[in-house]
């Protein structure tokens, strides 16, 4: 389970790396055709498709690589068999939430999609945007659930 998980991280990380990419050369190319009075058009839009992307695709692999913040105020000075248990219960909470989240987005991705909505700008259908969204959180939930049952097995867990 763990080499699915990795190999769909990679993808995302993947994707939005190169979302990433093409979200900096579209705002630099704004930036200098607003110079000349040429701006792009939909730029806006556009960025804040990528930027979902971007976001998205680091969700799990964030996760994975413990780079998020973690306030160890109280738990740093449990012993390690507490730290164990708080790890694993704020895996399954986080799992829970992020679980909601995913099937919130992926819902909402559902109606955008059926209901035809285009942006306002560029008239793009964005219901693939929400839909990817939706997998960075679903990827993140699979993370957790890997994380929580390393912990819960004693392969690893630890920040």
């Amino acid at each position: 389970m763990e080499r699915i998980a990795s190999g769909l991280r990679k993808i995302l990380m993947t994707a939005g790396g190169v979302a990433l990419i093409l979200l900096v050369l579209l705002a630099t190319g704004n930036v200098a055709l607003r110079v000349v009075r040429v701006p792009l058009s939909g730029t806006y839009e556009v960025v804040a498709f990528l930027g979902a992307i971007v976001i998205a695709g680091a969700l799990g692999h964030t996760q994975k690589r413990k780079d998020h913040i973690v306030v160890e105020i109280f738990s740093g000075k449990f012993p390690p068999g507490v730290k164990r248990v708080l790890d694993g219960i704020g895996y399954a909470v986080s799992a829970a939430l992020f679980g909601i989240v995913t099937w919130r987005v992926f819902a909402l991705a559902l109606t955008i999609q059926r209901s035809g909505e285009l942006s306002e700008t560029l008239k793009l259908p964005f219901h693939p945007f929400v839909y990817a969204a939706a997998a960075g959180f679903a990827v993140l939930v699979l993370t957790l659930l890997l994380d929580l049952v390393g912990v819960i097995y004693g392969e690893g867990g630890k920040r």
